[in-house]
């Protein structure tokens, strides 16, 4: 298949607004040379940083379409097609509840010439098109020396500093503009490097969870917000009005530390975007580098590990749902409501009397005081 194009000639069917939109507030995220001393301390600190000079995939930037067309063999590739621009990753056999779900995108198995010649002819047929293939022994030889020729003796030295685990996999990923893969969690760490195009990277800490509304465990789309970035519900997502995320775009070249069980939201930009990341096990030995109080990471893996514990046990929602207002009922639900209505009456009394008020040693005065210095899950 003869293939001319470049990515850059895919033409972008997204608007600018709906490009750059997002209804919350960001922070950047740091960008830093890998001798910088700053960039390994944020990593050993579970914190995201884009690293710009690794040239950990220098030998792929010239990944384009056509290279790509020519040299990733005949093997099939795992293909998403949708009629929107938003791909939320679905698996079907992990449904373990039998949650009534309508996927919005399609997998399909393909050569890579095939999804390349649907790229191209995209804006024709208003279907989105988005490729998440491992790169496996089915490559073409050409791939094969370019994967060899990574940097992986940088990579090699920086996984010993951090006490990483083994790698796992390495995806390779391909979108068309303003493809977005919407904001979700991994459970592995991640380097996440680009290699053509732009791509905005949006992250938010673990403590999150109750800002990003997670799947529960169990459903196809474990481990994915329920809001949508582009039209959020703020009605039944309250709580999303308040997250806070950082930010930044990767350009080809730079690597993206995402830290496990960190969320983030993806979003190509003018051009199709190539990228390739890296997965890495936690740290070694994790268990036993526990420490109190918790990371925020160390609570979002107890989260879901008490919740895929209580499904395993119990068999379903419902009952999970009782089991845990069972355990709230009366006990962690009431104790702070009754602290707190003992302080509203006690200021209320000291509003209509002050001067006997400030001369009293009622003990409500101390519940006050208790009420507004402790958090409620200490008293």
């Amino acid at each position: 298949v003869t293939m001319a194009a470049k990515l850059s000639d895919i033409p972008c069917t997204v608007s600018q607004d709906d490009l750059w939109r997002l209804p919350l507030q960001t922070e950047p995220i740091p960008r830093l040379r890998v001798c910088d001393s700053e960039a390994i301390a944020l990593m050993k600190a579970d914190r995201p940083v884009v690293l710009l000079d690794t040239e950990l995939v220098n030998s792929a930037l010239n990944w384009d379409l056509p290279y790509l067309a020519e040299n990733m063999g005949d093997g099939d590739c795992t293909v998403f097609t949708a009629n929107s621009r938003v791909f939320k990753y679905f698996d079907p056999d992990k449904n373990l509840h039998g949650y009534e779900f309508e996927s919005q995108n399609t997998r399909h198995s393909m050569k890579f010439a095939e999804f390349a010649n649907k790229l191209q002819n995209a804006h024709l047929t208003k279907e989105w098109h988005y490729l998440q293939q491992p790169l496996n022994d089915t490559v073409g030889p050409a791939i094969v020396k370019d994967f060899i020729s990574f940097n992986w003796q940088w990579l090699t030295a920086l996984v010993k500093e951090l006490g990483w685990g083994q790698l796992t996999t390495n995806m390779l990923f391909v979108g068309l503009p303003g493809c977005v893969t919407p904001c979700h969690y991994d459970e592995q760490n991640n380097l996440f490097a680009q290699v053509k195009g732009k791509k905005r990277m949006v992250l938010f800490e673990p403590s999150h969870f109750r800002n990003l509304y997670p799947y529960r465990v169990g459903h196809p789309c474990d481990r994915q917000s329920q809001v949508d970035f582009d039209n959020p519900d703020l009605e039944r997502f309250p709580e999303f009005a308040h997250a806070k995320g950082f930010e930044t775009v990767l350009r080809p070249g730079e690597v993206l530390f995402i830290p496990r069980c960190w969320w983030h939201h993806c979003v190509s930009l003018e051009e199709a975007a190539v990228s390739v990341n890296f997965w890495y096990q936690a740290p070694r030995g994790v268990q036993e580098q526990i420490q109190f109080p918790l990371t925020p990471t160390q609570k979002m893996a107890m989260l879901r590990n008490v919740e895929q514990m209580l499904y395993t046990a119990l068999g379903s929602a419902s009952e999970v749902q009782e089991f845990l207002q069972t355990l709230m009922a009366g006990r962690y639900d009431t104790d702070f409501n009754h602290v707190l209505a003992s302080a509203i009456v006690a200021a209320k009394a000291k509003a209509s009397n002050p001067t006997k008020a400030s001369a009293s040693n009622d003990p409500s005065d101390s519940v006050t005081k208790q009420a507004k210095m402790s958090p409620p899950d200490e008293q």
